[in-house]
């Protein structure tokens, strides 16, 4: 039997006095949930972490959310039925050792990367409109929905990931392009803004686990038939 998706009104809307840390318990409860159903934790995401997504959705600080293994999309399959999904290229990480803060910084965190990825995630937020506060969006795990990886992965001190660019076509059309810059500098300070984020709710990054570093364009609308790809300088596509 499918699962049916449908759009709702913000919690805040309900419930006014909504705080980041109760988001976060309530993210926390909904992967406890995702677990007791068999999925398994493989990583986390940053959400938020270029100005131009915080300008668009009138939200100034990044978040962090969970990735399991359901939420993994092999390239070129059809995105499953979603609400209102958009597309957004992103530079990954996979940890070759364990990260934990606090006081991580960017050059601690990129030495305990094993390779780097280009990727796609897809979002979809649950709430009408796209339209949510920032508690809202912790408490729905950053909009998370899937996410695709690319297939060429190289160790971060091959690439200048300030300067790794992305493309993404919609259609065959090109629509945006950025650098790893618009991720709050650089990727490695995403990086090391989850571990240290982990460490106050008394986590840490795991070796193995993906990260994903955040939308480094803004998401663009997906559509039936619409077909996306991101193009990266050295990560393939």
């Amino acid at each position: 039997m499918l699962a049916t998706v449908s759009e709702r009104t913000p919690l805040s809307a309900d419930w006014p006095e909504l705080d980041v840390d109760t988001a976060y318990a309530i993210q926390d409860e909904a992967l406890r949930q995702r677990r007791a159903r068999g999925e398994t934790l493989i990583g986390v995401k940053l959400g938020l972490t270029s100005r131009a997504k915080q300008q668009r959705m009138g939200i100034d600080a990044p978040l962090l959310a969970w990735l399991t293994d359901a939420m993994v999309l092999p390239a070129g399959v059809p995105v499953p039925s979603l609400i209102h999904p958009r597309a957004e290229p992103e530079l990954v990480f996979v940890l070759g050792r364990r990260l934990a803060g606090p006081g991580v910084t960017a050059a601690t965190a990129l030495a305990a990367v094993d390779r780097v990825y280009g990727g796609i995630e897809v979002i979809d937020s649950r709430y009408a409109d796209y339209r949510f506060t920032l508690p809202d969006a912790v408490a729905d795990n950053g909009s998370s929905a899937y996410f695709s990886v690319g297939p060429v992965g190289l160790p971060p001190a091959a690439l200048d990931l300030s300067l790794e660019a992305a493309l993404l076509e919609v259609d065959g059309q090109i629509v945006d392009t950025a650098t790893g810059a618009a991720v709050l500098g650089h990727p490695a300070e995403a990086l090391a803004l989850a571990a240290n984020t982990l460490a106050a709710r008394g986590s840490a990054l795991e070796p193995g686990w993906l990260v994903l570093t955040g939308g480094m364009t803004d998401a663009v609308p997906l559509h039936p038939a619409t077909r996306v790809a991101a193009h990266f300088s050295h990560l393939g596509s």
